[in-house]
Order: structure tokens, then sequence, then C-alpha cells
């Protein structure tokens, strides 16, 4: 398990006995709210600051495939939000909320719904990477749509697996210039057998996946709020002649709708906006993940029990709210 501090890990242990009303203090910096309109009052915000989004309607692991119809109707009703307000958005989707665990080929269906109206839209889909239930099961729903003929979907690959530098060097095989990853450290805590658990080795594999994936010519979103990760990728940039403006890597597809030159860098809603801006401001294509929901208190205890590190960060924000600028 990543290593966290005493007040972290103190925050976490309380997760079970604090009010609610102090749960929803922490989590309206990091959630949009619970309806569609917060999100898109947020989106709209973020936009007047040159960034562009992605959302996610909280909720994931149902327990029956009914549930899943809530996710699919309600994830219409988010794509005719931004196509109504003209804004510079993208979905993200947990693929557990569409069934994949209860049954990957009624829950390939139901994606293979979405996808397929977000593509009418020119919208990308981006698929959330959960615990390692279900990591082979997200990554053959990408190359399945792709080999539909559906490329406007990709997932999210986390730095912290040892397995990661193999599965994007199979994506390009598969895939090619059409290949689209979110690179993260991950927020799952894994075990040491299938995943670094020191934080040093997670930045470190994480830069290394960065990096890799780039080479291998995959469209990557740089998913961190780390100044390593960022700087590395930064570098990197350089060093394989791509600037914010311009892709000179061969074999690239034309940019496509709502993509950058190749890359951007993403954070999450709430989180070091400062950097997110600085960033802009040097021309890199920002994207902030933007949850909202009525699961907004179970989506917020999941992330501090799911990695205490995460508390961290609250704590920060409570007590010198001044160094983290929403």
């Amino acid at each position: 398990m990543a290593q966290a501090g005493p007040v972290s890990r103190a925050l976490v242990s309380m997760t079970g006995v604090m009010p609610r009303w102090f749960v929803r203090w922490i989590s309206r910096r990091y959630v949009a709210g619970a309806h569609l309109q917060d999100a898109v009052r947020v989106m709209k915000r973020l936009q007047s600051e040159g960034a562009c989004a992605t959302v996610d309607v909280l909720g994931e692991e149902i327990q029956s495939l009914e549930e899943a119809t809530f996710f699919l109707e309600e994830y219409r009703r988010v794509m005719a939000a931004i196509v109504e307000h003209e804004l510079d958005a993208n979905l993200s989707i947990k693929p557990t909320a569409f069934g994949l665990l209860l049954d990957p080929t009624r829950g390939l269906d139901n994606i293979r719904r979405l996808v397929s109206e977000a593509a009418d839209h020119g919208m990308f889909v981006r698929l959330d990477m959960e615990d390692h239930r279900v990591t082979d099961d997200t990554i053959r729903v990408v190359t399945t749509l792709h080999a539909e003929g559906l490329s406007n979907v990709g997932t999210v690959l986390q730095g912290r697996l040892h397995r990661t530098m193999d599965d994007i060097a199979a994506l390009a095989d598969v895939l090619g210039p059409l290949a689209d990853h979110r690179i993260c450290k991950g927020i799952y805590l894994e075990p040491a057998s299938i995943a670094h658990t020191a934080r040093a080795d997670i930045t470190e594999a994480t830069i290394a996946c960065v990096r890799h994936a780039l080479d291998q010519g995959a469209y990557v979103g740089i998913a961190t709020h780390d100044d390593r990760i960022i700087n590395a990728a930064v570098e990197h940039l350089s060093t394989i002649g791509m600037s914010t403006v311009d892709d000179q890597r061969p074999d690239r597809p034309a940019v496509r709708n709502g993509k950058g030159p190749g890359y951007e860098f993403q954070m999450l809603l709430g989180v070091r906006g400062d950097l997110r801006r600085r960033l802009r401001a040097d021309g890199h294509r920002t994207r902030v993940y933007v949850p909202y929901g009525e699961k907004w208190y179970e989506y917020s205890i999941r992330r501090l029990k799911e990695n205490p590190t995460v508390a961290t960060q609250v704590v920060k924000a409570f007590l010198m709210p001044w160094t983290n600028r929403p």
C-alpha cells in the first residue's frame, strides 16, 4: 500500500463517522454537484479559462444490469447538454456502471451504444480504468469497438501496474496511431505482486509509461498533478519533436475533434488550478475531470478509503486554501 502520513491516515479512519455536511464541504471542491446543470455551470467556467472537460456521472459496479439503463440515459442527457451549450467536452465512463463486471457481453453492448451515439456528435468516450478485476475486459472493449469502426474510444492505463508498459505496446500494435490513452498513477491500491507500491517507484513508472506511449505514437492524456511527471513529459515532448501546436511524429492521424496535437494535460476538478492555468499559458491543451451526480457522498468516501494520500489534499485545502486554487 502507498505510504500515507499520520494526518491522512487519521482522517481516513474517521470516514465512517464524518457528518454528511462535512463530507459535502470536502466534496464541493472536487465534485461539480448532484445535477447535470451543476456540471454544465462548472464546464462553462473552465471553458472561459481555456480548459476543456471530461464529464463523469458518478456511480459504478452496479448490482443488476437494469441499473445500467440509468447511466446510458444520463450520459445521453450529458451529450445533449454538451451540444446545446457548445462545450469543449467529452465523456468519461466507468465500465462497471454499464454492467461489464456482471456480464461482459451485455456490458460491452451497453458501452457500444453510448460510443456509437457519441460518434454521431464527434465526441470521445474515455473508459476509466477500475481495479485489476476488469483491466483485461476494459482493454478488450476498446480493441473490439475499434475493430468495429468506432475509434472515438480509449481507456485509462495506470502507471503503478507492472503490466502497463506491455499494454501500451500491445495497443499500439492493434490500434496503431488511433491508440488513445489517459496515463495516470492510478488510484486503486493493488497488491505488490501486480503493482508498484512505493511512491517513488509509482512516479518513475508513470513517467516511463508516458514516454513509452508517446514514443509508440498514441494520443496521450497526461493525467497528473505531480510536478516531476509534468516536467519529464514536457522535456520528452521537446525531445521527440512535438510542440504545443504541432505533432511532428510520422504517421499520425489528423487532429480529431476536441483533441490536441498528440497529447494534453489532464487534472481533477479542484486540484492545482494554478498549475493548470500555467500549463495553458505555456500553450498546452488542458482538460479537467468533472464528476457529478447523486453519488457524490459515496465517491468522496471511496476516494479517501482507497487512497489515503488523497486526504492530504483535503487537509491542505482546509488549512491553506490559498495554496490550492481550483
